[in-house]
């Protein structure tokens, strides 16, 4: 399969058909052409850009990263469903760096508008305008958007190449192609004759260009059944390769060791790691040193050696100053205002105001596997080995810093130990790249030690929320929230393209101004923080901090109008956004919420929309002796077409685990301008002991297809916090809760 490294200049057109290397490519695609980067070896056909056969069957060329979501094996069942393939003969690489491999879905997002109440035409529109992340090649795995962009994609796809393999049979058995069928990896002729796809791959490449027709749900054999994880067997039996794997033949290994105040670096002394044996080479970077040696923990170890005078942070030095800055936000101009319903600022006559301010800390990703690439430079080309979410930005950042064009440079993207965006990131490949560039003609795996990774994340920006209400006879009746944080967007956007996204920053306020509540005045204004303080795409992105900002306040509301907490939701909810609506009732029911509860148990209620699908969770705590334990949690979530069950309820549940490990013990601090978190002991997540039980049930009456992968994190820390207000009568307006809660940690 080397050929795949290989660039061709082919193209594909998709529109009312498309050609692909020959074949019918199919209706799903307007705009003009981008080129197949699939170049065929002898006796193998790329019949689209994501169908590769071979000799030895269907490859599955996937647009999108492995990074624990079973993304791929999804996308796997997408395209079998079309081709008739049988699931175990499905096989998968990942695809190179190329514009054919945009995420569509992605720019959709950006749209305009609320997205709960967005209309039939406005979805066709935004899959319309998602196209042009062709022209940035927005090779992405992020934004929940993997299935979003593959349904459509992936599925015409494998009619494609089945309806090419057809054709290419009908003309060997001259016979009409609607007298064929396939079944198996084969196309059958009515006497029972049976031809693999493996024999007919040249010629389907040949094949005229034919729409293909898609099936009916109702004939899927994969799609909507829990299906067995393509990655599974390879993860039990520690033979999957991740990044952290690669082994190029005479690769050395090295660490890092940078400016912990993101500047640069004044002076190093490197005698003491330079006379430690195994060390070959100490090489100076901009801000800071790596180390080859024979592995890497005496590479860790000698960078930990060398003497470096550090030039000071460029962002202010500590976490109460940033946080003043981030407050002095509020006094600015508003940034965006997306939802004004109403009259927000006058109180209705006879309401009672409810007031809130709320403070959530800087975030970091926290990935399992430590940040890692391995590169090779020739001289004149460079292959890098990249555990990445975006293999056309890392491809184009890693060509500059090796002084190449990017048709020189290959990425290879292996499994994911973990992503949550922060692989989304480039600097990990660049750092490789430019060591690699030092050590010219030999292999280089340059592996971060956690502190490294800790203390130099892009992290979930620090943000802040005045929220002011207002409630009357059992409602609510007004509702005005600011929100103040740096902005992530303009941040990665200027790191990834160079460009600095104008207007209203939607992401900034995402799960506040579409939360689905018929407030009659309703207002959502987002301010951003002028910090220089590192901020990235942290799972959820803005709704994991709104979220919590917003169905706080909902609780604090539903106690000052004397109401219950999930029934003062749902009858706000209920004729504004009825799938919403449909999974707090789901949990209502689930939990047995409003009935007996057990002696010295809270419970809590939160609900967030985001990424197009509306979740409900309900947390129970329970006081052991003075300790308390997050016992049971009940998910509720409508993702409208549920493409595989057992992976969507995996990623509510994972995605509900994050979030309640950062709600009750994690937070980045700063002094010095340095992170002074380092490491698990200081950074901790949810173990085994203290994980609750889980209960999951799954929706399906949303009209459009939902994310999966993110939107189980958002409603996590506000249904604890809930549930322990519930408990101890005790409002946590700030986080992490280990600060107010004795929680079992």
């Amino acid at each position: 399969m080397a050929s795949i490294g290989k660039f061709a200049r082919r193209t594909f057109l998709i529109g009312g058909a498309a050609i692909v290397g020959g074949a019918a490519f199919g209706a799903w695609y307007v705009g003009r052409p981008a080129p197949n980067p699939l170049t065929p070896g002898q006796g193998e056909a790329a019949l689209t850009p994501f169908v590769l056969v071979t000799g030895e069957g269907v490859t599955l060329i996937t647009p999108r990263a492995e990074m624990g979501q079973g993304a791929q094996t999804t996308l796997a069942a997408l395209l079998a469903e079309e081709l008739d393939l049988d699931w175990q003969e499905v096989r998968i690489d990942h695809g190179p760096p190329a514009t054919a491999y945009y995420n569509s879905a992605l720019m959709g997002e950006a749209l305009p508008g609320k997205g709960y109440d967005r209309s039939d035409f406005m979805h066709g529109l935004a899959e319309t305008i998602g196209k042009v992340a062709k022209v940035f090649d927005m090779q992405v795995t992020g934004g929940s958007t993997s299935m979003k962009d593959g349904y459509t994609r992936l599925r015409v796809a494998g009619a494609t190449a089945r309806e090419a393999l057809k054709w290419a049979a009908a003309q060997r058995l001259n016979l009409d192609v609607d007298q064929l069928r396939t079944e198996n990896g084969a196309v059958v002729a009515p006497d029972g004759t049976a031809i693999p796809y493996t024999d007919l791959a040249t010629d389907a490449a040949e094949a005229p260009m034919r729409a293909p027709a898609l099936r009916d749900p109702s004939q899927w054999r994969y799609l909507g059944k829990s299906m067995p994880r393509l990655d599974m067997v390879e993860k039990v039996t520690g033979t999957a390769q991740f990044g952290i794997d690669a082994r190029p033949e005479g690769v050395k290994f090295a660490a890092l060791r940078i400016n912990p105040g993101r500047a640069a670096m004044r002076s190093f002394d490197a005698s003491a790691a330079e006379g430690m044996a195994g060390v070959e080479r100490v090489i100076a970077l901009p801000n800071g040193i790596a180390v080859v040696g024979r592995n890497t923990w005496l590479a860790q170890q000698a960078a930990d050696a060398v003497e470096i005078e550090w030039e000071p942070a460029p962002y202010t030095a500590d976490t109460a100053a940033i946080f003043e800055r981030i407050g002095a936000a509020f006094d600015s101009g508003a940034n965006s205002t997306l939802r004004d319903d109403g009259d927000a600022d006058i109180l209705p006559q006879g309401a009672t105001e409810v007031t809130a301010e709320y403070t959530l800390p800087y975030l970091a990703h926290a990935t399992m596997e430590p940040m890692n690439a391995t590169a090779l430079y020739t001289g004149d080309a460079l292959t890098i080995w990249s555990g990445n979410q975006a293999p056309t930005f890392t491809r184009d950042h890693c060509a500059r810093a090796a002084g190449l064009e990017p048709e020189q440079v290959t990425v290879i993207t292996p499994y994911l130990g973990g992503g949550f965006g922060r692989r989304g990131e480039m600097d990990f490949s660049v750092y490789a790249t430019q060591v690699a560039v030092a050590m010219q003609g030999t292999p280089v795996q340059l592996t971060w030690s956690r502190e490294e990774d800790m203390r130099h994340d892009f992290y979930r920006p620090g943000a802040m929320a005045r929220m002011r209400g207002a409630v009357q006879d059992g409602s609510a009746v007004l509702l005005d929230a600011q929100v103040a944080a740096q902005s992530t967007t303009q941040q990665a956007m200027g790191r990834w393209l160079g460009i600095s996204p104008g207007g209203p920053d939607k992401g900034h306020v995402d799960g506040l101004f579409n939360a689905p509540y018929a407030i009659p005045n309703h207002r959502v204004r987002g301010y951003l923080a002028d910090l220089d303080v590192p901020v990235g795409f942290w799972r959820s992105v803005g709704a994991s901090f709104n979220a919590f900002f917003q169905d706080c306040f909902m609780d604090e509301m539903a106690h000052a109008a004397g109401a219950d907490p999930l029934a003062f939701r749902l009858a706000l909810m209920r004729d504004e956004y009825p799938a919403g609506a449909g999974v707090l009732q789901a949990v209502r029911d689930m939990s047995g919420w409003g009935g007996e509860k057990p002696a010295n148990t809270g419970r809590g209620v939160a609900f967030s929309y985001s990424f197009g699908t509306p979740v409900a969770q309900v947390v129970e705590v329970v006081d052991e002796d003075g300790t308390i334990r997050i016992a049971r949690v009940w998910i509720a979530a409508d993702v409208g077409t549920a493409l595989d069950p057992g992976i969507i309820e995996a990623q509510m549940i994972g995605g509900c685990i994050y979030g309640l490990s950062a709600a009750a013990m994690q937070q980045i601090t700063f002094a010095d301008g340095a992170v002074e978190q380092a490491n698990f002991p200081d950074y901790d997540a949810l173990r085994m002991h203290n994980t609750p039980l889980f209960e999951v049930q799954i929706l399906q009456e949303n009209p459009h297809l939902g994310g999966v992968g993110e939107p189980g994190t958002p409603p996590a820390a506000p249904a604890l916090a809930n549930a322990l207000f519930d408990l101890t009568g005790t409002r946590a307006r700030s986080l992490p809760l280990t600060q107010s809660f004795d929680l079992l940690v």
